[in-house]
């Protein structure tokens, strides 16, 4: 390892290495949150142009591959916008976490005091232990759902009051007639208006006033249209919709391969009181996903909030890790 050294290229040139980045991500981290379908529509539409791919190791067959960008004077750290779960880093898990990071910090043009690696899962890459000159970074707690065995058996390990509160709103829905039906959105040619759609919803809500909400006008809506429209290609990618009677109640835009159903953001109609819509699509889905057994997990990639314990006992909590200089390191232990 010491032998080998880090390459930066421009970010201009990461589509001529699409074959590698996709190759380190299926032998190691395998996961869509890393495969170009996801990284090329997060460059697209929220790079600066002043990233790098920073390349470990022989051109062809990396040990390491990174996207990175200077965040402020002496500090760089992995491309991380808020649409990406995971930061952009992949490497051989063989290798030391602090020696390559630390590697890559003095092989920079200009000596930064810092180098981060953002947003990792620790299911992904095991956390190293700190060091002087590495600290790793609690980030957020996160829950997941193993698909094993029949839904009955998954619904009977949930709590009275989730089971009960859900089993009113049925009743309450049915009493009124109102009709629920989930509709799954898997073909390119949805995807659209199925953005769309989702768009409209969420911008009648709360975000809308703080000007978070998607839109297919915006950077936001054009990067899930654009990066669905790449895994429904495969056949990898679902929107989910819940509608009570002829309105769409609650939609879900997630990612689905044979290891993983990913949901990545949910919307729903804030004008509805009497039920929850997003926690009966939630049901119907999971409902699903045991019966027909389509993944072997359901990952939220999201802050643990009170409602996700009631439907999932497994949590844990993902990191960043910080590589300092001997100087930032001084400058880190003045400030803590």
């Amino acid at each position: 390892m010491n032998n080998l050294e880090w390459q930066f290229l421009p970010i201009s040139e990461f589509s001529n290495h699409i074959q590698q980045w996709n190759q380190l991500n299926k032998d190691t981290h395998n996961t869509p949150l890393l495969d170009s379908k996801f990284i090329l529509p997060l460059l697209d539409h929220f790079s600066t142009g002043h990233e790098k791919l920073a390349v470990y190791g022989h051109i062809k067959s990396p040990d390491a591959l990174a996207i990175i960008v200077q965040t402020r004077f002496g500090s760089w750290s992995t491309f991380q916008p808020s649409q990406a779960p995971l930061g952009c880093w992949l490497q051989n898990p063989a290798l030391s976490i602090q020696q390559l990071a630390n590697k890559l910090r003095k092989s920079l043009n200009i000596f930064p005091l810092v180098f981060s690696i953002t947003q990792q899962d620790p299911d992904l890459l095991a956390p190293p232990s700190e060091t002087r000159n590495l600290q790793t970074l609690p980030y957020i707690q996160t829950a997941r759902v193993s698909v094993s065995g029949s839904f009955e058996n998954y619904w009977e390990q949930r709590g009275k009051n989730l089971k009960q509160n859900l089993r009113k709103q049925r009743n309450r829905l049915e009493r009124e007639e109102i009709k629920t039906k989930l509709v799954k959105i898997t073909a390119s040619k949805e995807m659209q208006s199925a953005v769309h759609a989702y768009g409209n919803l969420e911008s009648a809500g709360w975000k809308s006033q703080q000007n978070t909400a998607v839109s297919l006008e915006n950077s936001q809506g054009k990067f899930y249209l654009n990066m669905l429209n790449n895994f429904a290609d495969e056949g990898k990618a679902v929107v989910y919709q819940y509608w009570y009677n002829g309105s769409l109640a609650a939609t879900d835009l997630c990612l689905l391969d044979q290891d993983s159903l990913i949901i990545l953001k949910t919307t729903y109609d804030e004008n509805i009181k009497i039920s929850s819509p997003a926690l009966l699509m939630r049901q119907d889905v999971f409902e699903e996903v045991f019966d027909q057994q389509l993944t072997k997990r359901i990952e939220f990639y999201g802050k643990v909030m009170e409602w996700h314990t009631k439907w999932s006992n497994e949590i844990r909590e993902m990191f960043h890790v910080n590589v300092y200089s001997d100087i930032g390191a001084v400058i880190k232990s003045l400030k803590s």
